[in-house]
Order: structure tokens, then C-alpha cells, then sequence
């Protein structure tokens, strides 16, 4: 499945300068040719629905960690959080709630459904920048992923 070779990390954020800025606080890190963006809750369905049905069926590179917006149209991050989390082989990526949302309800919605990390996003870009690098060396280096 070409659509997850090499790839990392997940990044499902609709906003467009949000995504940017994620990208380029990955990029100070050396990571960012290895993110995979998707824009769009339908199309994150489709693809993660893909990737659970191929992982079954042969070898395939699966990311360290999922990055989830919650807030976006049609499909909202928590329909897609329990779709990964219902997965029968994608449910065991690790997937970080990454939003401005500090609702309490969205924090327990998310926790109910299995996420691994919730995360606010930070408003300055440095602070992005170093909440970026602390997600990164705990996903991409401390963590032992999974194995599929």
C-alpha cells in the first residue's frame, strides 16, 4: 500500500495554516517528508479503512502515531478516533487528539474511545514548535511502536 510507505506520522487537520505550521515545526526536526496530511474527515475515513483492511493482507508500513484534529466538517475527529480505535489492526496506533479544544467533554469523549494523548494546541509558533519536538521524541523515538 503506497499511501503509508515511510511515513511516520498521520497528520488529519483540516485547516490549512494549522497543517502548515504543524509541517514546519516537524520540519525543524528533520520529519517532514515523512508526514502524510489529510485534510478531510471522509477522505481520513476511506484511508484509514484501507490501511486496516490491507495490514490484514500483506506487509504494510504503518505510521508511529496518528495527529487528529477534532474540529472539522462533515467528518469530526471523534468519528474518526472511534473508527481507528474499531479497527481490527489500526486500532493499535497510538493516535494524539491535537485541537484548540479544551472542552472537558471532548477530553472524556476521547479518552472513552481509546485515544493515547490529548494535546492543546499551543497559540504561538514557538510554543507549537516545542510542543511539536516533546510529541515527536516521545512517539517517534521513545516509543516502542507496535508491530504489525
Amino acid at each position: 500500500m503506497n499511501i503509508v510507505d515511510e511515513v511516520e506520522v498521520i497528520l488529519i487537520e483540516d485547516n490549512s495554516a494549522d497543517a502548515e505550521l504543524i509541517l514546519r515545526a516537524l520540519k525543524k526536526q528533520g520529519l517532514s517528508h515523512k508526514v502524510r496530511i489529510i485534510n478531510d474527515g471522509s477522505e481520513a475515513l476511506k484511508e484509514l479503512s484501507d490501511m486496516d483492511e490491507s495490514i490484514g493482507r500483506e506487509a504494510v508500513h504503518t505510521p508511529k502515531v496518528i495527529l487528529l484534529d477534532l474540529s472539522m466538517p462533515k467528518v469530526d475527529g471523534l468519528q474518526i478516533l472511534e473508527k481507528i480505535k474499531s479497527g481490527i489492526n489500526i486500532r493499535m496506533i497510538p493516535v494524539v487528539v491535537l485541537t484548540s479544544s479544551g472542552n472537558e467533554t471532548d477530553v472524556e469523549k476521547c479518552y472513552r474511545l481509546g485515544v493515547n494523548s490529548y494535546v492543546i494546541k499551543p497559540l504561538g509558533y514557538e510554543d507549537l514548535v516545542q510542543t511539536m519536538l516533546d510529541i515527536s521524541n516521545y512517539w517517534l523515538i521513545l516509543n516502542l511502536p507496535p508491530m504489525f
